[in-house]
């Protein structure tokens, strides 16, 4: 119905079909009989960048048999204190083995850019996340601060970032978390300086659950700030249609620029257009919807007990320290 509603709009504008996505972080997890996959850290302990390749080309088939185009990963946070509750979202404390994933997972999800088939077919749009430094708060607060000096941030955080977007991952999810006490969704130099213009990403900015509503002077329905700063596609799940209203009107009296505007649009229709959204039809009617035989198929599940046999750490219990004493 959604789909449906994007193609039909109002007389004399083009139909723009909508895009989905899906938190298929380690597997398409939330569809009951899914294969479901050792999560990030364990995939970090394999340490082995064509077992992640697999994952995603696997995980990309199940996703389109349900249909969707666009899942909100890979998740690319060097965790840095293992206090931070979402340790087990990163792939390592080591920034060499997030930058060997980066590119193995998003081309496993994507395809190899100017390939045959890629973001089409068999193949789903990837996104990086979570932008930037979210391994590495203060104490390890969830949604906290990053402290650490530009050259920390380049060599820990960022390590993912330049791997991934040379593969082609088409959209980069912000942070919640906050550098040197700046959110990352209203942090213009982090966003637009470096991701867009330096490191050169061509795809789109979304942001996360209503993250643009802790930039400082915002409200989840009412932020140009994040806007300006670069976040080109809003994930508000509440206010939506008052947050397009509010954007709206500050293009009309210039608090958004038209620059900034059609900048954000350009991103969003690049991916769609490069992801064959514009012919592909109703998500039921696409390549393998509906297919319940890709759903937990016997060969991703073979693949799923590999990655566990490969996850798994033997410890050694050097000097009898274990077990510890009370």
């Amino acid at each position: 119905a959604f789909y449906d509603a994007s193609m039909q709009p109002p007389a004399g504008l083009p139909a723009i079909p909508v895009i989905w996505g899906s938190d298929a972080v380690h597997g398409h997890s939330n569809v009951f009989g899914a294969t479901i996959f050792p999560h990030n850290i364990g995939l970090g302990a394999a340490n082995d960048p064509d077992l992640l390749r697999e994952i995603g080309a696997a995980t990309a088939l199940e996703m389109r048999a349900t249909g969707l185009e666009w899942t909100f990963a890979p998740t690319l946070a060097v965790v840095r204190d293992d206090r931070w509750g979402r340790t087990y979202e990163g792939y390592s404390e080591d920034p060499r083995i997030t930058a060997r994933y980066a590119a193995a997972i998003v081309t496993g999800w994507q395809g190899a850019p100017g390939g045959v088939g890629h973001l089409t077919g068999d193949k789903i749009v990837a996104t990086a996340k979570h932008y930037l430094g979210d391994g590495g708060t203060v104490g390890g607060r969830d949604q906290g601060d990053n402290i650490d000096d530009e050259a920390d941030l380049v060599r820990l955080h960022a390590a993912g970032y330049p791997p991934a977007i040379e593969a082609g991952v088409r959209a980069v999810m912000a942070s919640f978390s906050s550098w040197h006490g700046e959110k990352l969704h209203g942090h213009r130099y982090l966003l637009t300086t470096v991701l867009k213009e330096r490191l050169g990403f061509t795809g789109f900015v979304v942001g996360d659950w209503n993250g643009h509503g802790q930039v400082r002077g915002c409200s989840n329905a009412n932020c140009a700030a994040a806007f300006n700063a670069g976040i080109d596609m809003f994930m508000v799940p509440e206010d939506f249609a008052k947050l397009y209203e509010n954007t709206l009107a500050q293009v009309r009296d210039g608090t958004i620029s038209e620059a900034r505007l059609d900048d954000a649009v350009r991103r969003i229709l690049r991916v769609k257009k490069q992801s064959g959204l514009f012919e592909a039809g109703r998500p039921s009617t696409r390549p393998h919807a509906g297919r319940q035989d890709l759903l937990g198929a016997a060969a991703h599940r073979e693949l799923a007990r590999r990655a566990v046999r490969e996850s798994l750490v033997l410890l050694k219990n050097e000097r009898g320290l274990l077990p510890l004493s009370p």
